[in-house]
């Protein structure tokens, strides 16, 4: 039961981790604020990329969790990637 829990938590901070990434570049990067920018990028066909680039901050999340032996989680992460990357895919 823990296993899937922290399974679901591991998949949580996935998804949260690429929102916040995102979020990160579209303020630092950009001109636009964040839902401006998901507008404005979209209708440029990009935001794709975007999500791309914003799930690079997973890659920490990743390696912080593999450091506190947090196995599962990272293998949620892990989840979390595959699930973007279909969600950009489809886009």
């Amino acid at each position: 039961m823990k296993n899937k829990k922290d399974l679901i938590i591991g998949v949580l901070l996935g998804i949260i981790g690429a929102v916040v990434g995102c979020f990160i570049f579209l303020q630092f990067f950009t001109d636009f604020g964040f839902i401006e920018g998901v507008t404005a990028m979209n209708k440029r066909g990009i935001l794709n990329k975007v999500i791309t680039l914003g799930a690079i901050l997973n890659l920490i999340i990743f390696f912080i969790l593999l450091q506190k032996n947090k196995d599962v989680m990272a293998k949620g992460v892990v989840l979390a990637m595959f699930i973007i990357t279909l969600i950009t895919l489809i886009m």
